[in-house]
């Protein structure tokens, strides 16, 4: 399988965590798709002080994991939306 691109896309959104409305990622997400996993090479603002953890209510809203050999956050369904 084929790296995804470092450089990536140029257009950015804002994941929140879904129950207290926290900012947690400013991310280059490419695609109009759902948001399912975030790849740590295209965060560019990461708000968490706990990897996974969202700092205000503490609960998990994704898990760390390797997509295609790098490094990703795989979100949790439901824990998390963007604009």
């Amino acid at each position: 399988m084929a790296k995804p691109n470092k450089k990536g896309p140029t257009k950015t959104v804002d994941i929140f965590c879904k129950s207290c409305d926290t900012a947690l990622f400013k991310y280059r997400k490419g695609g109009k798709g759902a948001l399912v996993k975030c790849f740590k090479e295209r965060i560019v603002d990461d708000f968490t002080t706990t990897p996974c953890y969202c700092p205000k209510c503490e609960k998990e809203f994704a898990r760390d994991t390797l997509v295609r050999g790098t490094p990703a956050y795989k979100f949790i369904g439901g824990k998390v939306w963007f604009k």
